[in-house]
């Protein structure tokens, strides 16, 4: 018989195991790409998911990675979806997520409300020494999620995860 609480806790907590390939630190829960988790009365498990932008080219091997981790709890029956229905924006990155960007170098997204805009990447506080003595040196880094900038404090040249 299937625990709905208990076993849709564990799920959950299998798919935060899986990593985001380009910031290997950063669960794709804490990501917030995965949208909902429903375990069928049937006792099948099925994850949806959306990706940080339509072209991903890790979306592939992500499902793969979550399919693996919920399969390995056990469940004989594994699907999990990729589609657009709840969009994806990086105000949907938990608090622990921005912490852990942080952590990994890159200044993580501030927080907006309704659209985002190019001022929201002006003076980004500087991931390594927390200073907003910074300026936006281009919006295009090497991912189309990243912005690049300079700390004049700390004069380190940083990456910022673009608000989206």
């Amino acid at each position: 018989m299937v625990n709905a609480t208990t076993d849709t806790q564990a799920i959950w907590d299998a798919i935060a195991t899986v990593m985001d390939p380009e910031i290997p630190v950063l669960s794709v829960v804490d990501l917030g790409i995965i949208t909902d988790v429903q375990i069928t009365e049937e006792g099948a498990v099925q994850v949806r998911m959306t990706p940080t932008f339509s072209g991903c080219p890790a979306i592939k091997l992500m499902e793969k990675q979550v399919h693996d981790a919920v399969a390995s709890l056990g469940f004989a029956e594994v699907q999990v979806e990729t589609n657009f229905d709840v969009t994806w924006s990086s105000n949907r990155i938990s608090e622990k997520g921005r912490e852990i960007i942080k952590n990994f170098g890159l200044a993580p997204p501030p927080k907006y409300k309704d659209e985002p805009d190019m001022k929201l990447l002006e003076h980004t506080a500087c991931p390594y020494c927390n200073s907003t003595n910074t300026t936006l040196k281009t919006p295009f880094g090497p991912t189309l999620c990243r912005s690049m900038h300079y700390c004049y404090d700390c004069l380190q040249a940083f990456e910022q995860f673009k608000p989206i």
